[in-house]
């Protein structure tokens, strides 16, 4: 487990991504949904560690702690982040919406969560898989803030595989990945789009040429998000889909040429 060496007590930049309002309003969209996702993902991950049978756990335990501990560390510093983007008038509205859905499975099976974690895990591995692929996108940026989101994508790599394996260890079946991944497609573009124009809208941007055209360019252009996460999003409902048959060495080399933005806690 690392800790980011980073100062996020000192003020944001209204359009801290380089200036683009289109960028800045997205990424602080996706920031407003990780501290209470990354709990949810971490409670999924202790519970499904629980319904192992006793002589599995042994074999678990490492991996349960360095996954709850990286997410413990990103829920924290997006809480930091979130806290000084709230001071340009930006309004969380994504995440009262998503806690009242997650109590839809409070209680149920403990596969059903893990299974949600998976899908939403996939997303954050393609979106951490492209991210590190293009950081030209954070160019701009203040390093502090560069730094913070290319670290939470490397990290993300390291863990994408923990909440699949222990949904398929509990014998998970391939019928309920797909049909949550259905699920949770719908749900995280939903509100994706709906607190991005929302931030947008309380910035003032929302309705400049700009903003619009930055938005097709990184979304849909020949470099953009959703034009190249589309087959391996696809990947995924196959039966022998595996998170580790999407993989590059971006993250381990990030995290070894970065060495001095973080230092090492615990053994993770």
């Amino acid at each position: 487990m690392r800790r980011l060496l980073i100062d996020l007590e000192q003020p944001v930049g209204r359009h801290w991504c380089g200036g683009d309002a289109f960028l800045t309003a997205w990424f602080n969209a996706l920031s407003m949904s990780f501290p209470l996702g990354e709990q949810f993902f971490i409670d999924a991950v202790r519970n499904g560690f629980k319904a192992l049978p006793a002589d599995q756990q042994p074999r678990w335990q490492a991996e349960m702690q360095g996954f709850v501990g990286q997410e413990a560390t990103h829920r924290r510093i997006h809480s930091l982040f979130n806290a000084q983007i709230e001071q340009h008038g930006l309004v969380n509205a994504w995440e009262p919406r998503a806690r009242e859905r997650l109590k839809l499975v409070e209680g149920s099976d403990a596969r059903h969560a893990l299974a949600i974690t998976a899908a939403n895990e996939h997303f954050t591995a393609l979106f951490a898989e492209w991210l590190l692929s293009h950081t030209e996108v954070l160019d701009g940026c203040e390093p502090r803030l560069k730094a913070l989101w290319l670290w939470h994508s490397a990290e993300e790599s390291e863990h994408k595989c923990t909440a699949f394996d222990l949904y398929q260890a509990l014998g998970g079946s391939h019928s309920w990945r797909k049909t949550w991944m259905r699920r949770v497609t719908l749900i995280f573009l939903t509100d994706t789009l709906r607190q991005t124009v929302d931030n947008l809208r309380r910035d003032g941007t929302l309705w400049q040429w700009g903003t619009w055209s930055s938005a097709v360019r990184h979304m849909m252009g020949s470099k953009g998000l959703l034009r190249l996460s589309f087959q391996p999003w696809r990947a995924y409902f196959r039966p022998d889909f595996h998170p580790s048959q999407q993989h590059s060495n971006l993250s381990a080399e990030w995290l070894a040429q970065n060495t001095a933005l973080f230092t090492r806690v615990g053994t993770a």
